[in-house]
């Protein structure tokens, strides 16, 4: 075989392509038998021509896993005896990376079977030897053995390291500097082993040194590999970088902005800068690289390209992803430069800059917009203005802005529609159709929370919708679509007289069906059901059926946005029927069921190649049935669509079963398995609706089944799914927002079942709440490479008000039995209301605080000497939130404390006085702080000087806003007057007067209103016709409301 197989390999070489396709096929047959080992070991060694070597090389690797069972114990041997001698002495570089590429495999079965024992000390010996080429391919086998057999290299881990690191400082060889650092990435890539990986971080500088050489020469691809390792050791939960992150950055900034570099290995130390920002935020921070990596980012914002605008690659993208993730988790620090720049950019004559100058702060407003919000004059000067550019890019991208501002900002960007919705208004008029449909996204985002402010824009901003809607292009259309439904939003009643011109548009969009088409045949099925829920069921339930029928028949043409779509107008439709809801059923719920079992649409992408492989051409000798190496994955990619669908059905399912309640039954099986399936789905946006789905879900099972005999045994079953689902969910899930969701959903399930119905939960829930609280659960995970931060760490508004009001919850139903899980709770709550922390942490403990001092009761007062120093401190806040919170759990604490507030008394008035005064503008903050006045008295009448206090309580009265006070205060006000409590009744007139304006008022309720009728008969029967003439001041509407309401004798 030997002979003929040398003749046809050296045919194969020769360019006749009749010649190659013969001497392959020829191969082919060949290479089934198992001599074929041998045969190629020969000539690997013998050939003359180092083509020839090389490709018996390739082929050898090919074959030699389907063959090494069958070969004998001497011929095992042979073939690794050969290699070693073939990596050793050949002179040719191809041929030693080919033969190394086969002891790779080889030792895959040799060594685990100790039948190669001294192949590692060999390969330490070859990378310690004088020879260059033998200390790279040495290397070159440590990477590639990483992949077959890493798990024998632990017992040498530390004498590897010690090697490679000697290797990357190699003196004399770059050949042999640029394998180490191959092999350097290999390892990192198989050990995840914490303490293994930490010893790589003195590797760092090194790294950098062989990269910038790699550089320097031309080899970027090389240089690229140390974007990998940092990718390793950025993404590691290890401490790996320590100071080195200065050296990291510096280098990433420097080939990001450098523009004669290829644009992936520009890509790839923004990546870089992006994971850094991301997983190690903190040492940004502490390194103090923030605002040098702002400098360079902010300029790549204006970095022309004459690549694609959608190209993944371009740099003012990856900037703008790097600034965006920075403003996320460094705020305080992100904000400030970010401002300046965009300041002193608006004014360059370059447009590009003055695009950048607005694109930064369109990014950077989600996650600084606390701080935006505060410079929302200075923020909104510079993008107006650039509204108004001459330059259609930097038009474009003030739309942008004002879009992420509307979605961000919120509620204090409307308070600016004044001057913001003209400007936009104006946009929808620009020449270029680009700015228009930006501008379209900017109205559409920010009137959907206008509400009634929208009502004197209305007609202006409908006319002009209307127009473009009919005289525009299919994708202007679309936007133009998506801002009417926003209107509709924000208007609701106040949109009928234009919903029935709308509604007539949509139903030709919905039935479009050219492909072209189908994007609008969504949005205007989206609109659709928008405008229903703005016009109401008694005017839409009669029309509805030929927009459900489109609706339907749009499944039929295999588009996944407008299934989607379609499936939030199915929603809203069930939302607005309720009950008559229930004879669409049977059409909608099959197709909502058939999205959530769609195939995710995921695509592995597989690299089997190798290089050596395609050396001339020779990939498909050995495409035979035998066994190859295993293949490995290099990426796993999703069809967005389809996921968006899927969450979309998964909230539709939710939502049928919520409004449809007991005619949902014949569904309730199927829905609770996708929805069990769903709630650990890979993508946290269909997780998030199987979490919201899971409960409405249950309240449907208790519809169905509260009345039967068995039901009681399938809602205990149901119950416990839930909250299993839901206590799993807050300790291991590692996304917030579904983590906020779930512990939403248990809050509202204890206040909807009760006590009885969580009891055997408790111990659990209370687990998970105490892991959430002490921010111990696997969303809350951080970086380890340094400590939290807490004097600069952001209220987390997705997660901690969620967790925070368990407590309440708890309570409520538990009472005073949550007393001792209360005490477990408290420390950890109290880490919140540090004055380090943001006012918004200090405001969420305050009014935690408060609802459980309400529900627990007299339990509280152990904890008043503890509380009450922070809680009287917040009624000075400059927050009116926090003043409010604090007001109310003031009065709570006075309520429920006992005599462990009465010491308190004096420091509760003093604080409390300046929330009756005129210089609180806030009407909710006085109608709480009355509240809490009120609560006082009542617990402690004896203690507080009336004759102080009443006077300033009865100036605020009647209450203006915050008509839950109402209980509290007009009882205790009514308690005085029913005791003839001599220093009220000296107010009399005055009481007259409140008394009428509470009866007159549409929002107090019956009960108030009864005791007011009460107290006010006492005082007529105290004073009789001296109170006349007060009574002739009263309006006749009041005189008539005071005289409902008073008893008849």
């Amino acid at each position: 075989m030997a002979q003929s197989l040398e003749l046809l390999l050296i045919q194969f070489l020769m360019p006749d392509n009749d010649a190659r396709r013969q001497a392959e096929d020829q191969i082919k047959r060949l290479a089934k038998d198992p001599q074929v080992v041998p045969a190629l070991v020969h000539h690997l060694r013998t050939a003359k021509t180092p083509n020839v070597r090389q490709l018996a090389a390739v082929l050898l690797r090919k074959k030699i896993t389907g063959h090494w069972a069958k070969l004998s114990p001497e011929l095992r041997q042979l073939v690794k005896q050969s290699l070693i001698e073939s990596i050793t002495v050949e002179h040719s570089p191809p041929v030693r990376r080919a033969s190394a590429n086969v002891v790779s495999i080889v030792a895959k079965y040799a060594v685990p079977a100790g039948e190669w024992s001294d192949l590692l000390p060999f390969l330490f010996q070859c990378s310690q030897s004088a020879q260059e080429e033998h200390r790279e391919v040495a290397l070159i086998l440590f990477s590639s053995l990483t992949e077959t057999i890493g798990n024998s290299f632990r017992p040498y881990f530390a004498d590897l390291q010690a090697l490679l690191l000697k290797c990357l400082q190699d003196e004399t060889s770059n050949c042999v500097r640029v394998a180490a650092l191959k092999a350097v990435g290999s390892f990192l890539e198989f050990t995840h082993d914490e303490v293994e990986v930490i010893k790589f971080r003195e590797f760092i500088p090194s790294i950098l040194n062989v990269s910038k050489q790699c550089l320097d020469s031309g080899e970027e691809d090389v240089a690229m590999i140390a974007f990998e390792i940092f990718d390793e050791l950025i993404e590691s939960p290890a401490p790996l970088l320590g100071d080195s992150v200065k050296a990291i950055v510096q280098f990433s900034l420097d080939v990001c902005s450098s523009p004669k570099l290829e644009p992936n290995t520009r890509h790839q130390a923004i990546q870089i800068i992006s994971w850094l920002a991301r997983y190690k935020s903190s040492s940004l921070k502490k390194y103090k690289l923030v605002v040098p990596i702002l400098q360079i980012m902010c300029p790549l914002l204006a970095e022309s390209t004459d690549r694609d605008d959608d190209d993944d690659l371009s740099p003012d993208r990856d900037a703008a992803e790097v600034i965006d993730t920075m403003a996320i988790n460094l705020s305080k620090q992100v904000f400030p430069p970010v401002l300046e720049f965009s300041s002193l950019s608006s004014q360059n004559a370059n447009p590009k800059f003055r695009e950048a100058s607005v694109t930064a702060l369109g990014v950077i407003s989600e996650g600084c917009l606390e701080l935006m919000k505060g410079k929302l004059e200075p923020v909104l000067h510079i993008v107006l203005g650039a509204l108004r550019d001459p330059e259609q890019m930097v038009r474009g991208a003030a739309s942008f802005a004002l879009t992420q501002f509307a979605e961000h900002l919120q509620p204090e960007i409307v308070s600016h529609h004044e001057i913001v919705l003209p400007c936009i208004l104006n946009a929808l008029e620009d020449a270029s159709d680009d700015v228009k449909e930006k501008s379209y996204y900017a109205l559409a985002a920010f009137c959907e929370n206008m509400d009634d402010a929208i009502l004197p824009f209305l007609d202006p901003l409908m006319g002009k919708l209307l127009a473009a809607l009919q005289n525009s292009p299919r994708n202007l259309q679309e936007t133009c679509m998506s801002a009417i439904g926003s209107v509709a939003s924000a208007a609701e009643q106040a949109f009928l007289p234009y919903a029935e011109r709308v509604l007539e548009l949509m139903k030709i969009f919905m039935v479009l069906t050219n492909d072209e088409d189908l994007r609008s045949r969504a949005r205007a099925t989206e609109l659709a059901g928008i405008v229903a829920m703005s016009v109401g069921r008694a005017r839409m339930e009669p029309i509805l059926p030929p927009f459900i029928e489109a609706a339907i028949s749009g499944f039929s043409l295999d588009f996944s946005e407008l299934r989607e779509y379609t499936h939030g107008f199915f929603s809203n439709v069930a939302e607005l029927l309720e009950d008559g809801f229930s004879q669409y059923l049977p059409h909608v719920v099959p197709l909502a069921f058939s999205s959530c079992n769609l195939d995710d649409g995921s695509a592995v992408d597989v690299e089997e190649s190798d290089e050596d492989d395609n050396v001339n051409g020779f990939s498909g000798v050995s495409s035979d049935d035998e066994a190859h190496d295993e293949p490995r994955v290099r990426s796993i990619s999703v069809r967005t669509g389809v996921l968006d669908e899927k969450a979309a059905a998964t909230q539709a399912l939710g939502l049928f079963a919520l409004h449809a309640k007991s005619s949902y039954s014949p569904y309730i099986e199927e829905t609770l398995k996708i929805l069990v399936r769903h709630s650990t789905y890979f993508h946290e946006d269909v997780r998030l609706q199987a979490i919201t789905s899971l409960k409405y879900i249950l309240e449907a099972v208790q519809a169905v089944f509260q009345n039967h005999n068995e039901g009681i045994i399938k809602i205990k079953e149901v119950f416990d799914t839930v909250l299993n689902i839901y206590i799993k969910t807050m300790t291991e899930d590692d996304d917030k927002e579904v983590v906020a969701q779930a512990c939403m959903s248990v809050a509202d399930i204890m206040k909807d079942f009760g006590f009885m119905a969580v009891e055997p939960y408790i111990p659990r829930l209370v687990e998970a709440t105490l892991a959430l609280l002490r921010e111990e659960s696997a969303c809350q995970q951080i970086e380890s490479d340094s400590e939290v931060d807490e004097d600069d760490a952001d209220h987390d508004d997705v997660l901690m008000d969620a967790v925070s009001d368990l407590l309440p919850a708890f309570a409520k139903a538990l009472g005073a039995q949550f007393a001792p899980i209360f005490s477990q709770l408290f420390e950890p709550l109290m880490k919140f209301s540090k004055q380090s922390r943001p006012p918004q942490d200090r405001t969420m403990v305050v009014a935690t605080l408060a609802e459980v001092a309400q529900h627990m009761g007299a339990p509280i007062a152990g904890y008043v000497d503890a509380v009450m120093h922070l809680v009287l401190k917040e009624l000075g806040s400059p927050d009116a939130t926090n003043r409010r919170n604090a007001a109310f759990c003031v009065g709570e604490l006075c309520k429920n404390g006992g005599s462990s507030v009465v010491k308190y008394n004096a420091d509760i008035l003093s604080r409390l006085h300046p929330l009756f005064g005129e210089s609180e503008l806030d009407n909710a903050v006085k109608d709480n702080a009355a509240g809490a006045v009120a609560r006082l008295i009542m617990s402690h009448p004896e203690n507080i000087p009336l004759h102080q206090v009443i006077p300033i309580l009865l100036q605020v009265l009647p209450l203006k806003e915050d008509h839950e006070e109402s209980t509290a205060v007009y009882g205790c006000i009514c308690n005085l007057v029913l005791s003839s409590n001599s220093h009220i009744l000296s107010f009399a007139p005055q009481l007259v007067s409140i008394f009428a304006q509470v009866a007159i008022s549409p929002d107090e309720s019956d009960e108030v209103k009864v005791h007011i009728g009460r107290a006010f008969s006492h005082l007529i029967s105290i004073y009789g016709h001296q109170i006349q003439p007060v009574l002739g001041n009263l309006s006749p509407a009041q005189a008539n409301a005071l005289a409902a309401i008073a008893p008849k004798s």
